[in-house]
């Protein structure tokens, strides 16, 4: 059976896709070329279905989240604060697994910020 290799994109509805686009690179620091090609460093990926009615995404509308995985969630929970963002007041903590953090971007797409354990 052939299997896929990795995540290959991720791909945002945006009505002002330049300033979404700029949004990601200056408060994430999403380091992408002119054709949006991003290589991130080697890590785990989570691929995790969830309930239909779940609250977990934010808004019921969003059928799905991006998580980036992140060296240091507080550094960057502080960094997003500092340029103005929507920064979820709670964390949580799993045992095993790591930290978890929330923004959500102009657009209004909530992002889980991931520091592994």
């Amino acid at each position: 059976m052939e299997r896929v290799l990795g995540i290959g994109g991720y791909f945002i509805r945006a009505a002002d896709s330049v300033r979404l686009g700029a949004w990601y690179r200056d408060c994430l620091g999403l380091d992408l070329d002119e054709h949006g090609v991003w290589h991130p460093d080697a890590g785990p990926t989570v691929f995790a279905t969830f309930e239909h009615d779940t609250d977990y995404f934010g808004s019921r509308a969003q059928q799905t989240m991006l998580n980036f995985r992140v060296r240091d969630l507080d550094a960057m929970l502080a960094q997003l604060r500092a340029k103005g963002a929507d920064v979820a007041a709670e964390t949580q903590d799993m045992q095993g697994v790591g930290r978890f953090g929330w923004v959500t971007d102009p657009e209004g797409n909530r992002i889980e910020l991931w520091q592994p354990a």
